[in-house]
C-alpha cells in the first residue's frame, strides 16, 4: 500500500453483530439530531441514505426470502461466534514456541449451532472480506478461526475508532499482510538469520563468559527491524531513531546500525580500537571520556541506498534502567519532525521521523515510565505521529517467571488502554513476523497512531551468560536446549519446499563464518599493559568561555512595547490585562522588570537572535504562580494568542506546551529533543521543585553523567521551584543537594539566583552555549515568592550592560575592610530574608559583610578568594541556608570553603539542624525557625545584635 492511501467511506454493512446494532441506534439518534453523536461518528453516517431497516433486511436476507425467527436466531448466533473469533482468537493461536494451542476452541454446539444451519448463511455476513472460494457460512467460521489463529495473532477490540477498527479487520481477513515472498527474499531472510545467529556463537566461544545479554531465541528482532527501516525509508522518512535496553543490543548495533564486528570484538578483548573506527558517515561511534559497558553504547548511521533515499539513524545510549530511554527516544523523534525556522510554533512533518521502541517483556508492564510515554503519544505537544512498539518477549525477567511479573495474561496489556492496536506472533516463524511488520507499517503511515508487536519467543542461556538457568527454570530449559533455532527452523522449511538445497544452505553458514573471522584477524592483540587515568578534554576542564550576555536599551523597549500588544478584536481577562499593561508601563517608566518580565525578554532576544525555544511542564503556559502568561486566552471565545510569536525580528519558533502530570517522561523526552535539536534552547519546568525527585533517574543516568559516558552533549534547562514559605515539604525544597553530589567535571551548571536581571543574562549565556562545545545542561533553583518580591526586580540598565555574576556582594555592606570579622554567604532566597532584615536594622555594623552565592556549581573559587582576601581582620566564614544542615548546599560547599578560607579561619554552619523530612509542616515553626537564622547570622559575639 502507498503512503497516499485515501481514507475509505465506511458503510453499514461493515459492521456486524453487537456493533451492527449498536451503530443502528446510533444511526437513528443521528438521524432525529446529527449534533447528538460526536463529529466522527457526523462524518461516517453523512451520505447514508439507506435506513437502518432496510440495511438490517439486507442483511439477513438470504436468496430473496425473508427468514423465519428461528433463522434470524441462528444468523445472531453466527454472527456473535464470528465476532468472539475475531475478539478471542489469539487465545488459541500458535504463538508460544514451546506451547501448543488447545483443539477444542468455541464450539458450535456453545453457540446453539450446527454445521447444517451454517452453510445456509451467506459468507458475505460472517465474513465480507473472505477470499471468493468462501462462499458459506460454515467455511466462514472455518476461515476465520484459521486467520485467526496462526502463529501471529491479533487484538484490536478494544480500538474505539470505527475506521481504524475496520481497517485492521480488513488486512487480516483479506490476507493483505500475509504476503508472498520471492524466492530472493526468503534466502535474504534465512542469511541474516544466519548472520544473527552465527554471531551471537562466535562471541560465545571466542570470548568465553563473558556478558553478552544475547539476542538468541528472538532473533528475528534483526530481521524485522531491517523491514520497519526500509519501509519507513521508502515511504519518504529520513531519521529513524530506536530505543532498547541491553537483551539483543549487540547484535543490532552489529547488524542494524553496521557497527564494525572488528570495533565490537576489541571491546570484548579489551584491546585498541581507533585505528577499526570506518570513515565517516559510515557509523558514528561516540564515547565519552569515562566510557560505558559495550551493551549500552548506541551508535548512528547514514543509510544510502540504490535509489538514492538517504535517512540517518540512532540507536539511544541507554544505560540498565531498561524503559527510561523510551521518552528520550520520543523526544529525538519530534525534534526530527519539527521546522524551526519561522515564527510561531514549528511545524510538524510526521513522516520525517519514526520512533521505534524496543521493550522487555518484564518491564512493558513493570515499569511506570512505560505507561507516561504510552500517554504521551497522542498529545499535541509530545505525539510523534505514531511510534512502532516491540516488546522482545522471552517470557521471562531475569530469574522471574511471567506469573510473578505480571497481573495481566499478556505483557502487552498495558497498551490496550491507550487503545494501541496489538499483534502476538511467534519468533520461531520468520514470515509471519515480517506480516506484523507490514501492517505495522501501513497502519501508521494511514493512522499516525502507535502500533505494537509482541514478539514471543525465549532466552537461550541465563540472563547474562554468567549463570544458569537450569537452576531456577530447570523445565523450561530443558525444552530451549532441545529446541532448535529460528535459523534452522526456516533453513528446513526452505529445504523441504524446495525454495534453498542443503547445499546453499551450508555455503551461506560459511560465508558469515569466515566474515567473522576475517573481522577478528584484524582485531589488536590484548597486549595492554599500561591503563591510563580518565582524562577530561580540555575543552571541559578550562569551563565556560566569557560570553556577551547585554541587550540594547531600545530593543528591550521596543520588545515591551511588543508584548502588549494584541488584535482588536482579542479580548484579554481584564485582571489579567491589567496586569501585563501596569507590568508593561513600569518598564516602560521606572525601565524595572520583575521576574517573569526579564524570563519574557530573555526569551524575546534569544529568539532574535536567532535561537529557537522550547519551553514545557505543568501549567508552563500561564505559570504555575501565575506569573508567566505566555500564552493568552480570549476571554470571549477562548481562543488563544501567543504575543512571543509575533515579535518584529523573530524568525525562529517559539513553543511552550501544558505538560501531562509526569515528571518522567516529559523530562526525559525534553532531554532527548535537545540532544536531537542540539541548536534549540529546551527548558524543563517542575511545578515545584521538589517534584523533579519523579524523574530522578534522567538526572542520574542521562542528564548530569551522559557525556562523560557517551560523549552525548546537552544544553537542556532545568527549572526548579525552590524556596522555603513555610508551604510544607513538598512545596519547600527542589533537592539542590542533589544535584550538587551529582556536580562534577563540569557537567552542569547549578544556579540559585535573586535577580531577575541574573535569569535573564543566564538564559542568555545558555542560549549562546548551545552551539559551542562547552554547552552543558543548566539547573535553576526558580523562585516562587521572590516572583514578586521588589528586592529581585531589575533595572534596564542591569540588562543592557553588564552579565551574569556567579558572586553578588550585599551593597553597602563590608566598605570597612579593616573591621569584617565574618564574612556570611549565602544563596536564593535566604539572602532577600537577610537582606530584610538588615534593612530592619538601624545600624549596620563594619564587623559582618553578606556575600550571595548565584552560581553554585562550577564553584567560583577565584571569585570568593578574592572577596576573602580583602579582609585581614576576618575570623570566620559563616554558610547561612534555610534548608536542613544535611540538605541545601552546605556538604557540598563546605570543603570548597575551607580550601579557600584564610588561615586561621573558622568556617560554620547556621541553619536547620539535620532533618529526614525537607521542611516543617507548620507555617508557624517554619517562621519561627527562619528567624532564629536569619538572627543568628547577623549577630556577632563581641558585640550583640546588630
Amino acid at each position: 500500500m502507498s503512503g497516499t492511501t485515501t481514507k475509505r467511506k465506511i458503510r453499514l454493512e461493515d459492521f456486524h453483530g453487537p456493533n451492527l446494532g449498536y451503530v443502528l441506534e446510533l444511526f437513528d439518534q443521528y438521524k432525529q439530531d446529527p449534533e447528538s453523536v460526536d463529529a466522527e461518528l457526523r462524518e461516517m453516517f453523512n451520505g447514508w441514505d439507506e435506513s437502518p431497516q432496510q440495511t438490517a433486511s439486507v442483511a439477513v436476507q438470504a436468496e430473496g426470502s425473508v427468514p423465519s425467527a428461528d433463522k434470524m436466531k441462528k444468523i445472531a448466533y453466527a454472527v456473535k461466534l464470528a465476532d468472539d473469533i475475531r475478539t478471542y482468537g489469539h487465545l488459541n493461536a500458535s504463538i508460544y514456541p514451546f506451547e501448543n494451542p488447545g483443539k477444542e476452541f468455541l464450539k458450535l454446539k456453545d453457540y446453539g449451532l450446527t454445521e447444517a444451519d451454517l452453510e445456509e448463511i451467506p459468507a458475505s455476513i460472517l465474513c465480507a472480506d473472505a477470499p471468493q472460494d468462501v462462499t458459506n457460512g460454515l467455511q466462514a467460521i472455518t476461515y476465520l478461526k484459521e486467520v485467526y489463529t496462526k502463529t501471529i495473532a491479533f487484538e484490536f477490540s478494544h480500538v474505539h475508532r470505527f475506521e481504524e477498527k475496520y481497517w485492521l479487520k480488513k488486512m487480516v481477513e483479506s490476507g493483505e499482510i500475509f504476503k508472498s515472498h520471492t524466492n530472493e527474499k526468503r534466502l535474504s531472510i534465512l542469511r541474516r538469520l544466519s548472520e544473527v545467529e552465527g554471531f551471537e556463537k562466535f562471541l560465545h566461544r571466542t570470548f568465553v563468559g563473558q556478558k553478552r545479554f544475547s539476542i538468541e531465541g528472538l532473533d528475528m528482532l534483526v530481521p524485522m527491524l531491517d523491514e520497519l527501516i526500509s519501509g519507513a525509508v521508502h515511504a519518504g522518512t529520513h531519521n529513524v531513531n530506536i530505543g532498547m535496553a541491553h537483551r539483543g543490543r549487540l547484535n543490532v548495533l552489529a547488524h542494524v546500525l553496521k557497527k564494525p564486528y572488528e570495533i565490537i570484538f576489541s571491546e570484548f578483548q579489551h584491546s585498541p580500537n581507533k585505528e577499526l573506527v570506518p570513515s565517516e558517515g559510515s557509523v558514528g561511534i561516540n564515547y565519552g571520556w569515562s566510557g560505558d559497558v559495550k551493551y549500552h553504547l548506541g551508535a548512528d548511521r547514514q543509510i544510502t541506498d540504490e535509489s538514492t533515499k538517504r535517512a540517518r539513524l540512532t540507536l539511544a545510549n541507554n544505560p540498565s534502567h531498561l524503559e527510561y530511554v523510551d521518552p528520550i527516544v520520543m523526544g529525538y523523534t519530534r525534534a526530527a519532525q519539527d521546522d524551526r525556522k519561522t515564527a510561531g510554533y514549528p511545524v510538524q512533518d510526521e513522516k520525517e521521523s519514526m520512533a521505534i521502541i524496543i521493550h522487555g517483556d518484564a518491564a512493558f508492564p513493570g515499569e511506570g515510565i512505560v505507561a507516561e510515554t504510552l500517554n504521551l503519544n497522542s498529545l499535541k505537544g509530545y505525539q510523534t505521529g505514531g511510534s512502532i512498539h516491540i516488546i522482545a518477549n522471552n517470557m521471562i525477567g531475569f530469574t522471574t517467571e511471567s506469573m510473578d511479573s505480571r497481573s495481566t495474561k499478556y505483557a502487552s496489556d498495558l497498551a490496550k488502554g491507550y487503545e494501541i492496536p496489538i499483534v502476538h506472533v511467534n519468533a520461531d516463524d520468520p514470515e509471519a513476523c515480517l506480516a506484523a511488520v507490514l501492517m505495522a507499517i501501513e497502519y501508521r503511515k494511514l493512522f499516525n497512531r502507535d502500533f505494537l508487536i509482541d514478539l514471543i519467543g525465549y532466552r537461550r542461556f541465563g540472563h547474562n551468560e554468567m549463570d544458569e538457568p537450569m537452576t531456577t527454570q530447570p523445565q523450561l530449559y530443558e525444552k530451549i536446549r532441545k529446541h532448535p533455532t529460528a535459523r534452522a527452523l526456516y533453513a528446513k522449511k526452505l529445504e523441504e519446499a524446495g525454495y534453498a538445497t542443503k547445499e546453499k544452505i551450508e555455503e551461506i553458514d560459511q560465508q558469515v563464518l569466515d566474515k567473522f573471522d576475517a573481522a577478528y584477524q584484524k582485531v589488536p592483540s590484548k597486549k595492554v599493559t599500561q591503563v591510563h587515568d580518565i582524562e577530561l578534554p580540555e575543552i571541559v576542564i578550562n569551563g565556560l568561555p566569557a560570553i556577551e550576555t547585554a541587550v540594547e536599551k531600545e530593543a528591550l523597549l521596543r520588545i515591551n512595547d511588543e508584548l502588549v500588544k494584541w488584535p482588536e478584536d482579542f479580548h484579554v481577562f481584564d485582571k489579567l490585562k491589567r496586569i501585563l499593561e501596569r507590568r508593561a508601563n513600569i518598564f516602560a517608566g521606572e525601565q524595572k522588570a520583575d521576574w517573569a518580565l526579564a524570563e519574557t525578554l530573555a526569551f524575546a532576544t534569544i529568539l532574535e537572535d536567532g535561537t529557537p525555544i522550547r519551553l514545557s511542564g505543568q501549567d508552563s503556559e500561564r505559570g504555575t504562580f501565575s506569573q508567566r502568561h505566555l500564552v493568552l486566552h480570549d476571554s470571549e471565545t477562548g481562543n488563544v494568542y501567543a504575543p512571543l510569536h509575533k515579535l518584529s525580528k523573530s524568525n525562529v519558533s517559539f513553543a511552550v506546551h501544558n505538560s501531562p502530570l509526569s515528571e518522567g517522561s516529559v523530562l526525559g523526552f525534553e532531554y532527548g529533543y535537545n540532544v536531537f535539536a542540539p541548536e534549540t534552547l529546551v527548558l524543563w519546568e517542575a511545578q515545584y521543585g521538589d517534584f523533579a525527585n519523579a524523574a530522578q533517574v534522567f538526572f542520574d543516568q542521562f542528564i548530569s553523567a551522559g557525556r562523560a559516558k557517551w560523549g552525548q552533549k546537552s544544553g537542556l534547562v532545568m527549572l526548579l521551584p525552590h524556596g522555603y514559605e513555610g508551604q510544607g515539604p513538598e512545596h519547600s525544597s527542589a533537592r539542590l543537594e542533589r544535584y550538587l553530589q551529582l556536580a562534577a567535571e563540569n557537567n552542569w551548571t547549578v544556579a540559585n539566583l535573586t535577580s531577575a536581571a541574573q535569569y535573564f543574562h543566564i538564559l542568555r549565556r545558555q542560549a549562546a552555549l548551545l552551539k559551542r562545545e562547552e554547552v552543558r545542561p543548566l539547573v535553576i533553583m526558580t523562585p516562587k515568592s521572590l516572583l514578586r518580591n521588589a528586592q529581585t526586580v531589575s533595572s534596564i540598565d542591569e540588562m543592557s550592560g553588564g552579565g551574569f555574576r556567579s558572586v553578588i556582594e550585599q551593597p553597602g555592606l563590608g566598605l570597612n575592610h579593616s573591621e569584617v570579622k565574618r564574612i556570611v554567604l549565602c544563596s536564593g532566597k535566604i539572602a532577600t530574608d537577610l537582606t530584610d532584615k538588615l534593612n530592619a536594622m538601624e545600624n549596620k555594623a563594619d564587623s559582618i559583610h553578606l556575600v550571595r552565592v548565584e552560581e553554585l556549581y562550577p564553584f567560583p573559587k577565584k571569585e570568593i578568594a578574592a572577596i576573602l582576601g580583602r579582609y585581614e581582620a576576618l575570623e570566620e566564614i559563616v554558610w547561612v541556608q534555610e534548608e536542613p544542615m544535611n540538605m541545601g548546599a552546605w556538604t557540598y560547599i563546605e570543603p570548597e570553603l575551607r580550601e579557600v578560607a584564610p588561615v586561621q579561619t573558622k568556617v560554620k554552619y547556621i541553619g536547620r539542624k539535620r532533618r529526614s523530612s525537607t521542611a516543617e509542616g507548620d507555617p508557624n515553626v517554619h517562621k519561627k525557625d527562619q528567624e532564629r537564622i536569619v538572627t543568628e547570622a547577623l549577630t556577632w559575639k563581641n558585640e550583640g545584635r546588630i
